[in-house]
């Protein structure tokens, strides 16, 4: 079936602004596959259904917005109290002298480009894989576009329980940078690694991260998506499950113009426990989109999926999240709650919460809501002597705890509910009181 002109266009301009695709054998042979597919999908546009709420225009344009690198001052880098083998990647291209030895107990990691050489690798097998079988019910143009042409990466193979976490770091420096990273990551059974990742890495992104969680490991990950004003993004996050294996995901959005984060998770082995959580505080020009489908593909498995979004001035907070349970998933816990607090009457929160239940022995909720700070709550605070601003914090920071209390590292948690207070502190006097 032929695209339609409007797609076919836009994916030609977006092509010719694309190098030529790389890698020798096995990635080539990938590369060369999600090529063929992209050609058939074309780009996302406003009228696709899962795009209805998130223009994304400026994700296919042929060059980045210019975007300014953002300083943040005095404020102390994330993660830098912890124990880690640091990863560092400057407007999308990895830097070693900023980098750690890329050797530590427990795992094994390699850049996307040196593994490329191989004539054999594991990670061939889960390359592309994962985003290739995240296609379906729904498209992902943009991730199929990561898989042909993203230009660096790591692949992390955890054979037991890692000695730290592993932490990508991303920096922001040339106003039209356009980053494309692929990461994937493999642990073996009864492994187990926190993956961290800070930074607004470029003007614009498109990454990709795919998990292969095998039987009884453990995959914690943890993300601050930087305060750059004007940057855009899109994330992918593919994940398969196998038996009694756990992943935590839990993201932080505060700032950027454009924000998409997708997560496709499959629940492929019984008892395996998937909880995805975010937080995103926007003020302005903020436009952020959290697009997540789990499916319970066995047997007693859980699933949760916290989001929360705190909008002023305008800004405006996406969620599309579906749970698909099917038939030979018995015994399902599914949870699902999307929440958003609004400062003003300006900003808007879209909202698409879905279960699809095929099994008939599932315990499955949803629910999303939107309103204003507790008036009642506010004027308690401040007849015990709070003011008024410092008690309009406390609230915000009590609606996101459902949210952060999702993080199972307490000390990055607490780091975690500073920044927020100190978001709150400079964005505090534009919020109507």
């Amino acid at each position: 079936m032929a695209l339609p002109k409007a797609k076919e266009d836009a994916l030609s301009a977006r092509l010719a602004g694309l190098p030529a695709l790389s890698g020798k054998g096995w990635l080539a042979a990938a590369r060369a596959d999600a090529l063929t597919r992209l050609q058939a999908m074309g780009l996302p546009a406003k009228r696709d259904e899962y795009w209805r709420y998130t223009d994304p225009t400026s994700l296919n344009a042929a060059d980045p917005a210019p975007a300014k690198s953002f300083n943040p001052g005095d404020e102390a880098p994330p993660f830098d109290s912890l124990d880690r083998l640091k990863i560092v990647f400057v407007d999308g291209v990895f830097d070693p002298k900023a980098s750690d030895d890329l050797s530590a107990e427990g795992i094994r990691i390699e850049r996307l480009s040196d593994a490329a050489a191989a004539d054999i690798h594991w990670a061939q097998g889960l390359y592309g894989a994962l985003e290739t079988k995240g296609q379906s019910p729904v498209q992902r143009p943009l991730a199929t576009l990561n898989t042909a042409f993203a230009t660096d990466g790591v692949l992390i193979h955890v054979t037991a329980k890692a000695a730290k976490p592993v932490s990508l770091v991303y920096i922001h420096n040339s106003e039209t940078s356009d980053a494309i990273l692929h990461h994937c990551v493999k642990l073996d059974s009864g492994a187990s690694l926190t993956l961290l990742e800070n930074g607004p890495a470029a003007a614009r992104l498109n990454k990709v991260i795919e998990v292969d969680v095998g039987d009884d490991a453990s995959f914690h990950h943890i993300r601050l998506q930087g305060r750059d004003h004007e940057r855009r993004a899109v994330t992918h996050l593919f994940a398969r499950l196998g038996a009694r294996s756990e992943l935590r995901s839990f993201t932080l959005t505060a700032n950027g113009r454009l924000t998409r984060n997708e997560a496709v998770i499959d629940l492929t082995g019984p008892d395996a426990r998937a909880h995805l959580a975010g937080a995103a505080v926007g003020d302005g020009e903020f436009h952020h989109d959290d697009t997540v489908f789990i499916t319970h593909g066995a047997e007693a498995c859980e699933s949760r999926q916290v989001f929360k979004k705190v909008l002023m001035n305008g800004a405006v907070g996406v969620f599309q999240g579906k749970i698909l349970v099917k038939q030979s998933a018995q015994k399902t816990d599914g949870y699902q709650i999307s929440q958003s607090l609004m400062l003003d009457e300006d900003s808007q929160f879209l909202a698409k919460p879905e279960l699809e239940i095929y099994a008939d022995d599932v315990k499955c909720s949803h629910g999303s809501t939107s309103g204003a700070i507790d008036e009642t709550a506010l004027f308690y605070l401040q007849s015990r002597g709070v003011p008024r601003r410092a008690a309009q914090a406390l609230l915000v920071l009590a609606f996101l705890a459902e949210a952060i209390q999702e993080i199972a590292d307490d000390e990055i948690a607490e780091d975690i509910r500073v920044r927020l207070e100190g978001w709150l502190a400079r964005h505090g006097n534009k919020v109507r009181v």
